[in-house]
């Protein structure tokens, strides 16, 4: 089997569409996707967590500040928009009177979603980006990305943020986050996979990434 998903974006042999289960959080999600990891990135866990999300968006780009479709979303009278990203007033969904500051309105939480150093640079460059409201998580985790190395041990992928946040949303009232297991349990689907060719490739001993229907038919 060769070819790409034009859904999910990765080869047809390690597509994951028919585990993808839409779920509706009742937060609205935007992820900012740097043209880097949208392209290249076979692993990258944006797409799946905006294909996951019932309502999210994902955008791609590196400056925002005179993005349309953005800045209409932004002047939404509808949401209160968050930028998830940590910094030394970043609140968190414990923080005090959290839910008093949404004012009844829809959380909108933005990601960046690239490399540490891609999502800095967003940033810098975003202009509309900069005053937003910066959330946090209220604990510490760690990623499940097993065969990927994180720049710190608690960066997290996108899918897991997404995740990890509706929980703690969910422990205040402001997200549903019943179904939300199936989100790791399609990430965990996808790391097995990546785990399951790369021991199949370290076996034939080769040194560049080989179509998984190749190394099946050399078993």
């Amino acid at each position: 089997m060769s070819g790409t998903c034009y859904r999910c974006f990765k080869s047809k042999e390690a597509c994951l569409c028919e585990y993808i289960k839409e779920l509706d959080t009742g937060v609205k999600f935007i992820i900012l996707i740097h043209p880097h990891e949208a392209r290249l990135m076979r692993t990258g866990t944006g797409r799946l967590a905006h294909l996951s999300l019932k309502d999210s968006e994902l955008i791609q780009g590196v400056n925002f500040t005179e993005n349309e479709r953005l800045n209409t979303l932004l002047s939404d009278p509808t949401y209160y928009p968050l930028l998830l990203y940590p910094g030394e007033n970043a609140i968190t969904a414990q923080s005090d009177n959290f839910k008093n500051k949404l004012e009844g309105r829809i959380p909108m939480v933005i990601i960046l979603d690239g490399t540490w150093s891609e999502a800095k640079k967003m940033l810098k460059y975003s202009i509309n980006l900069q005053s937003l409201p910066r959330l946090s998580f209220n604990r510490g985790y760690r990623s499940r990305f097993i065969f990927k190395k994180e720049p710190t041990p608690d960066a997290i992928s996108t899918i897991e943020a997404c995740y990890y946040l509706i929980k703690e949303l969910e422990e205040i009232g402001m997200a549903n986050g019943d179904e939300a297991y199936n989100m790791m349990a399609l990430f965990d689907r996808m790391v097995n996979f990546q785990l399951e060719c790369e021991r199949k490739r370290r076996l034939l001993n080769a040194p560049e990434r080989v179509p998984l229907s190749s190394i099946q038919e050399a078993e």
